[in-house]
Formats: structure tokens, sequence, C-alpha cells
């Protein structure tokens, strides 16, 4: 696989690791309609791929992600808010669990999944840091489940698969404050497994811990992460499939409004509880 002009992704091989970077549209490390389009199509290539053994995922740029392209997302719900028929929430709701099944296309995938986090990785992009098996960071890096900051209750599945993996009281803590956390602190709650001193030092620490992983039988690897989400997978379909229900029927709120205009006005919002 190579990238093109226009698309979000780039895929590059190293022996059996294929290293995924996020660029992101016009190379902005945020995510759009296309970036999920693409985040599914890609991982549905690299599961097709025997020779990818393992995958790393990379911010193209300084950082990992930013999330939600909140710009686009504001002309995407715009039509919806307007609309007063039932229609438009079966909308709603199909396009989120069209995002989801994209997240699902790499927390699925057979192969290892090691995240290289470095700089900021915000909202989505915790989604989809916590869709891969291990995560790394820089010491740059900042995580932070942000949706609660911009109206919205996370819905791609950093809600669900995070309590495997920070607990429940963490998970609490960042979701309902919407707080940036460092490194440390991410390292402190078991978010990443291990903090390297800068970006590329993270790059090589993950395509080596990938490297690794490959190395062992492709069989026993994807017996390992099918016993592992045997308890895990189904609870995380439910969760996912009941955020999209719930976010269909109260996403498209006074407060979202209030969070897409402060956004775009760089001012903090001001919402009201409906």
């Amino acid at each position: 696989m190579t990238s093109t002009e226009g698309r979000r992704f780039t895929v590059t091989r190293e022996g059996a690791v294929a290293t995924v970077g996020l660029a992101g549209p016009g190379g902005k490390a945020v995510m759009d309609e296309a970036f999920f389009a693409e985040l599914a199509a890609t991982f549905t290539e690299l599961e097709a791929d025997d020779t990818a053994r393992a995958v790393v995922l990379a911010g193209a740029g300084d950082h990992f992600s930013y999330g939600l392209d909140l710009a686009a997302a504001a002309g995407t719900f715009a039509p919806l808010r307007q609309a007063t028929h039932a229609g438009a929430r079966q909308e709603l709701m199909a396009l989120i669990r069209r995002w989801q099944a994209a997240l699902d296309t790499v927390a699925n995938l057979s192969k290892p999944t090691v995240a290289a986090v470095t700089g900021w990785c915000i909202g989505g992009g915790v989604d989809l840091a916590v869709a891969c098996d291990v995560r790394v960071a820089s010491a740059d890096a900042v995580f932070s489940v942000r949706e609660a900051k911009v109206g919205i209750v996370a819905d791609l599945g950093s809600l669900q698969r995070l309590v495997g993996v920070i607990g429940d009281g963490h998970l609490r803590e960042l979701a309902l404050t919407g707080d940036d956390v460092d490194a440390a602190r991410a390292a402190e709650i078991g978010l990443v497994n291990h903090v390297h001193a800068t970006p590329d030092e993270t790059r090589t620490a993950a395509a080596g811990l990938a490297a690794r992983m490959a190395a062992n039988s492709p069989l026993v690897l994807r017996g390992i992460k099918d016993v592992l989400d045997a308890e895990r997978g189904p609870r995380v379909e439910a969760g996912l499939r009941y955020t999209a229900v719930w976010n269909s029927a109260f996403l498209l709120s006074d407060d979202l409004d209030e969070a897409m205009l402060a956004f775009l006005e760089r001012r903090p919002p001001e919402f009201t509880g409906r």
C-alpha cells in the first residue's frame, strides 16, 4: 500500500511491521468523514495482508490526533439539528455507528497493534489509541477525553475500552472533567506502558515492540487476542450501541450548539443543560 495525494494516512513497511501514519485532512491531525472511511479501508487491507504481522499507529506530524474535526462536524450536525423528523435521528445514529465501526477495524485486527503517541492525543485520538493493544508515549504527549467540554458523550469507544485499561475511577475522572493528562500521569494510571524522552525515540521503541510481537507465531498472536477479547468484545459492542442510541436522542442539543459556537469564537462555552 502506498500513500496518494488526498489520503488521510500513510502506510510504510519495515519487515513484518506496518506503520500507519495519521496524516489527517491536509496533513492536519484531525478526523473527518473521509478519515473514518479510509481508516476502515486501511485496516481491512492490513487484515488481509499476511506479510504484515504487527502494526504501529503514529502521528504523521508532531501530534497523534486532535480528535474530531469540529469545524467539519459543525457543518455535518447543522442540518440534522434543524430537522424535526425521526429520520434525522436515524441518520445521526447511522453516522455514529459508521464511525464506531471504523475504530472497530483497529480494535478487532487479528494482529498486534501499538500506538506511538506524541504531542496531543485528544477526544477521538484517545478512542483510536485505546483501540490498539498497547500504547507508548513521548514525554511531550498530552491525553484528554475532551468530549464533555464540547457537549458530547464520548461515543467512539473510550468509555467502553478504557475501563479495562485504567480502571473505572480513573476513567470517570478523565471523562467527567475532560482534563488534560500528561505522559507521566498517563503511565501512572496505566494508559500507556512506556514513556520515552522524544517523539523519535517513541516511534523507534514502538516499532521495536511491534517487531518483537511480530516475531511470534501469527496463529498464536491471533489466538491471544481472540481469547483476551472473548469477554471484552461483547461488552464493548453493547456499550457502543447504547452510546449511539443515547447520542442519537440527546447529542443535538443547545449545549452542543453552544460548544461549537464557542469553539469557533475561541471562548469558553456556557452550558445550560438543554
